[in-house]
């Protein structure tokens, strides 16, 4: 174990009894449904034991012994909370556009070709298709009859109608000294023009396009199968015209990155402002709390860290939205976890990551990770005197084999010391997704005090449950997710929480009841992690993925 964790638990147990002490009094009030009082660790204590002496006294005896049992151990002691019910209010501050695809709707131009889609061109002259030439780091020729991987072009929107495009190995399509069409830079930014082209669109049939070059002219596809920019502007767009193509798109991205830069900067922030003002309102915390649920895990993007003027394309306003939530969390008796859904660089693929194209590389540099711990800090900082606050979600759904461990560990350390620096709250870290662990972080998370391992367990998603009977779910779910909950549950090591599951299955003619046994069953398994668990998500087009119509009508009921 890392010698860090030892001197972490040393300093909390030794040098800070009096801020283990006001962490018990915060943990114990929020367990007796009374409201910690605001400000530092040393006014908890004085605050708490004035007013509350009585409740608290046996809990803080009984605390303090358990300190003292424990002094000598290596790793820290997490006394138990009562485990949450909770759910997740996903697509509100960081964008799904699966969940909410009616916030792309107003997006003018092109809204079908935004960051990150993937495209191939066929040429209607020759019938093949563009391709990069090993994947990227040469030639672009038109020669393929099917398309692949090396034929697929991922996109980077610059303005409405123009583009820079990336091959397969990542490299940028530019022109070559003599004009043709090459994939050679690894580096680019949108203010690049050698990188960008204008995709004109035919009017009739918009999936039939031509594409302008940087120097002018119009791509076309030369005897020889090369691609040239030497075409000029007149066409009529027939089948003879070796400068028309043929658009397929692939893989579409909706996440907050796509929808900001697609409105652009005049509509950007409105559109987004609209949507924080009323996908999530006052009236949905007095829903949660009136439905036996007790926690809000709150996604939010690192670019929340610098409203009100973000880096493009992100616009300010998010963290008034987090704000409201406080408050509303607070009146409703309802325990908030923020959850750093997206990191700079992005720690997946996925849209919810906030990545522009697809590409991973948070944690391969240590800037990424300074930046990252630096969202955290700020975050803590802001709201570590809001009673609501009971966890830190270091990062969400960190993907192997694209985030080393060792780089994974390295930040969450960092993240952790971040957040004691302003608070005792509950610290989370995510597993990675894509391993065969379950318990990789389990000994490394043991290390510090109050911290929590969260796991996300879905039926879908994997071939492996395709075919499945209800019956057959339910099984699983009680064999293979509550046995590796039962392995994440040590003696003195972290909390255990199900940070996301729906109740959804891969099969279809699922009945209510059917639904209703699937979700029982998760319940009955989910409610055994010593954290609690948290439902994906609270609103969705998609009903058995919205809490609130899964409860409404009858579907869960808890």
């Amino acid at each position: 174990m890392p010698s860090a964790g030892g001197e972490r638990v040393f300093c909390l147990r030794l040098c800070g009894l009096e801020f283990v002490i006001g962490g018990m009094i915060r943990q114990a009030l929020l367990d007796l449904n009374l409201p910690p009082p605001a400000g530092g660790v040393a006014e908890v204590l004085k605050i708490s034991m004035m007013s509350h002496l009585q409740l608290l006294l046996p809990l803080l005896l009984s605390g303090i012994t358990s300190i003292s049992q424990s002094a000598g151990s290596e790793a820290p002691s997490n006394r138990l909370p009562t485990p949450v019910k909770a759910v997740n209010l996903g697509a509100w501050l960081v964008t799904e556009g699966w969940i909410t695809p009616n916030l792309f709707d107003e997006i003018p131009v092109n809204k079908d070709l935004l960051d990150g889609t993937h495209i191939q061109l066929k040429s209607v002259t020759n019938n093949n298709y563009l391709s990069a030439s090993n994947g990227g780091g040469s030639t672009i020729v038109a020669i393929k009859p099917s398309a692949s991987s090396w034929e697929t072009f991922n996109l980077w929107r610059i303005t409405e109608t123009t583009f820079q495009f990336r091959v397969f190995n990542w490299q940028f399509l530019g022109l070559d000294d003599g004009g043709r069409l090459v994939a050679t830079s690894t580096s680019s930014d949108d203010s690049n023009a050698s990188h960008t082209f204008a995709l004109v669109r035919n009017k009739e049939d918009p999936n039939r396009i031509r594409i302008k070059a940087p120097n002018g002219s119009f791509l076309k596809v030369n005897s020889d199968e090369f691609l040239i920019a030497d075409y000029p502007e007149k066409t009529n767009w027939g089948n003879d015209d070796p400068s028309v193509f043929l658009m397929t798109k692939g893989r579409q991205l909706q996440g907050e990155f796509q929808v900001t830069n697609g409105y652009g900067p005049d509509k950007a922030k409105s559109a987004m402002m609209n949507h924080w003002n009323s996908f999530i309102v006052e009236e949905d915390f007095k829903f949660i709390s009136e439905n036996g649920l007790t926690a809000v895990r709150i996604p939010v993007g690192w670019w929340i860290k610098f409203d009100e003027n973000p880096p493009r394309p992100f616009v300010g306003g998010s963290l008034q939205a987090l704000d409201r939530a406080f408050s509303w969390a607070e009146k409703y008796g309802i325990k908030v976890i923020i959850d750093l859904q997206a990191a700079p660089g992005s720690q997946n693929v996925w849209d919810h990551s906030g990545t522009r194209d697809g590409s991973q590389s948070w944690g391969k540099s240590d800037d990424t990770i300074d930046q990252t711990v630096e969202v955290i800090d700020f975050l803590t900082s802001r709201y570590a005197n809001r009673s609501a606050l009971y966890a830190m979600e270091l990062l969400n759904e960190p993907l192997a084999p694209g985030v080393a461990l060792d780089r994974l560990e390295k930040y969450y350390g960092a993240g952790y010391e971040a957040v004691r620096k302003h608070s005792d709250v509950y610290v989370m870290m995510s597993n990675r997704l894509g391993i065969r662990d379950n318990t990789e972080l389990l000994h490394f998370a043991g290390n510090f005090s109050r911290s929590v391992i969260d796991v996300h367990y879905y039926s879908i998603f994997s071939s492996a449950f395709q075919g499945m009977t209800v019956q057959q779910n339910i099984d699983y779910v009680k064999k293979y997710h509550a046995s590796r909950i039962k392995s994440l549950t040590i003696p003195n090591g972290p909390l255990v929480f199900v940070g996301e599951w729906v109740d959804e299955m891969e099969m279809r003619g699922a009945s209510k009841e059917d639904y209703r046994r699937f979700g029982a069953a998760q319940l009955e398994v989910y409610g055994k992690a010593t954290f609690g668990w948290a439902y994906w998500t609270l609103k969705n087009v998609q009903t058995n993925w919205s809490l609130e119509w899964m409860i409404q009508n009858g579907y869960i009921n808890l």
